[in-house]
């Protein structure tokens, strides 16, 4: 079953698919399949996740997201981006940014 675009029932869309222009990732289908089913055929599922996100359902609601791996370098990815500490840096240079601490690109040669 796949989730209608947007309807009072659909799912809000994951941080994955709200990327700006530029980013070379593409935005990722979703799934949604009973908790029943993955059980049944979890390697199927898996196999999918590679190329949607798949959103586990419990009694109907959203329990779970299965998301897979079509290369090592999307692993690696993932991980990076979900790392705490990297996104405490991330957090810090950003309010650095923001108190005017930094260097235009302009200066840099």
């Amino acid at each position: 079953m796949t989730l209608p675009a947007r309807t009072s029932k659909s799912l809000p869309s994951s941080p994955r698919r709200k990327r700006k222009g530029g980013s070379k990732k593409e935005a990722r289908k979703t799934r949604a399949v009973g908790l029943a089913q993955v059980k049944d055929d979890l390697s199927k599922y898996l196999r999918l996740a590679a190329e949607e996100e798949i959103i586990i359902t419990r009694h109907g609601r959203p329990a779970g997201v299965l998301i897979g791996f079509a290369s090592e370098d999307q692993w690696l990815d993932y991980r990076l981006e979900h790392h705490p500490e990297f996104l405490r840096r991330i957090a810090e240079a950003r309010a650095a940014l923001r108190d005017g601490h930094g260097i235009p690109l302009e200066d840099i040669d």
